[in-house]
């Protein structure tokens, strides 16, 4: 059961609805509310910023979003609907961040440090699968399976039909589903 879709009263649905106070409360003006919405929101933006980009671009393409969404949060029309959205903003970024790595490396040599701490096999293994996947196949898993999202709220995230949402998560889930298991997909 996703966040979203959380039975009334339960403490992931009281989340969700402390989330849209929030951002109504900041569109109102209150600075308050604003650092209590960056609090919350910012484990989720940088985890979500690592899966796509990797360690070294995640905090500044998490800190561009967050900019990017307290510049536009007043024309959000729907605060219940702040997740995808803001998850959004945030896929944006991360493609902006890894153009301009891109851009850099054509023009500099610089070497590439990885810092890999040592994990669990299994978690490993599903790092693995998940890296393994096409960018937009690991986005709408990773909004499904870490972020709770629902697949209204991976397609508006992704900005694309529902349809095309639904695709990417059976393929990404296939793709796991083989990588872990040891199968071809």
């Amino acid at each position: 059961m996703t966040k979203a879709s959380a039975p009334p009263g339960s403490a992931a649905h009281q989340s969700v609805l402390f989330d849209e106070l929030l951002v109504v409360l900041v569109q109102s003006g209150d600075r308050s509310a604003c650092e209590r919405l960056a609090c919350r929101w910012h484990p989720r933006l940088m985890r979500t910023a690592h899966r796509l980009v990797g360690p070294a671009l995640a905090p500044d393409a998490a800190q561009d979003a967050w900019l990017s969404i307290q510049r536009s949060l007043h024309t959000l029309r729907e605060p219940a609907r702040f997740a995808p959205w803001a998850f959004g903003i945030l896929r944006r970024r991360c493609a902006d961040s890894i153009r301009t790595a891109v851009r850099d490396r054509a023009t500099e040599a610089a070497d590439a440090e990885d810092h890999h701490t040592p994990e669990p096999l299994e978690r490993m293994a599903i790092a693995a699968a998940m890296a393994d996947l096409p960018g937009e196949q690991r986005l709408a898993a990773h909004l499904f399976f870490v972020e709770g999202l629902t697949l209204a709220e991976i397609a508006m995230a992704q900005a694309v039909p529902l349809g095309t949402a639904k695709s990417r998560l059976f393929h990404a889930r296939r793709q796991l589903k083989a990588a872990l298991s040891g199968d071809t997909p």
